[in-house]
């Protein structure tokens, strides 16, 4: 048993259940006991012939399960919807996780900001990264990213991104950002 075994660490999971499922697996896993993240919005589903509004995962098969892989192994086996991502071209399977610093700054930034927008991976350009700046003051002080740039947004948005699998754009105010060279 290595080191980082013992350790809790920020897995990324899949979640193979469909968006119209009674129940998802973030729920199962809360229900377990286990620290779960995902991004969720509200949207307007038709669930036996009537339009109701449900919170449902922003990407449907993606969750962020804070634990031991010793813990989380039992959890994943027992539930046949659930499974683990794997990275891709190393020739070991080893779960994928996200470094516990990025994982606590992302959650931060989606909880704290009031109308994040989301982006799946492959979502954002080139064009769409502007200038990057540091947050000196506010909620997110001490941030370091680059600002969202679209034509015509008025507001200014830093980017928040995690491995490839997910990307934030939360809303700083113009007096706390500080442009980097």
């Amino acid at each position: 048993m290595g080191m980082e075994s013992l350790e809790k660490q920020w897995f990324v999971l899949r979640d193979l259940k469909r968006r119209n499922a009674n129940s998802f697996a973030i729920h199962d896993l809360k229900n377990a006991g286990l620290e779960v993240f995902t991004p969720m919005t509200q949207m307007l589903m038709t669930i036996g012939g009537r339009k109701q509004r449900r919170e449902v995962p922003v990407i449907q098969d993606l969750l962020f399960v804070h634990e031991t892989k010793e813990t989380l192994d039992p959890i994943v086996n027992k539930y046949p919807t659930i499974q683990y991502r794997y990275c891709l071209g190393k020739t070991k399977n080893e779960p994928m996780t996200v470094c516990q610093e990025d994982m606590n700054k992302f959650i931060f930034a989606v909880m704290n900001a009031e109308t994040p927008l989301f982006y799946k991976p492959g979502e954002l350009t080139v064009e769409m990264y502007g200038k990057r700046v540091r947050i000196v003051g506010g909620v997110f002080n001490d941030y370091e990213g680059q600002l969202l740039s679209v034509k015509g947004m008025r507001k200014r948005r830093l980017i928040i991104e995690l491995n490839n699998l997910i990307a934030a754009a939360v809303v700083v105010e113009p007096e706390f950002i500080q442009i980097l060279s």
